[in-house]
């Protein structure tokens, strides 16, 4: 998902501050997103894995939020975007499920 971020962030049209703005949050949360995953994954206990992947899930939101902001305040074209908002939208389902099972564990 980082990497995909990455990739989008240098083919948006930076001519504008709009889309420098939007694209420049996007591109903090959106690689964040991994970040938190790894940490979640090396989580020593699962009130920790929890709140990591909560922290996750919180970015891939807003990562979603700023690819929206793109698409519908900055007119960057859908075709770049829909995908990306579709994939963060499948691991925001991915991730609620994950802490709702690990949560039901404990």
């Amino acid at each position: 998902f980082a990497a995909t971020i990455i990739r989008l962030y240098v083919k948006l049209p930076m001519n504008r501050e709009e889309v420098l703005v939007c694209a420049k949050q996007m591109l903090r949360s959106g690689t964040s997103v991994a970040a938190h995953a790894r940490e979640a994954s090396r989580a020593r206990s699962s009130a920790e894995f929890i709140s990591k992947l909560g922290g996750a899930l919180q970015e891939t939101d807003e990562t979603q939020l700023w690819l929206e902001l793109l698409t519908e305040e900055c007119r960057v074209d859908i075709a770049m975007t829909a995908p990306i908002i579709d994939e963060a939208g499948e691991l925001i389902a991915i991730m609620i499920t994950i802490i709702r099972k690990t949560n039901s564990k404990c």
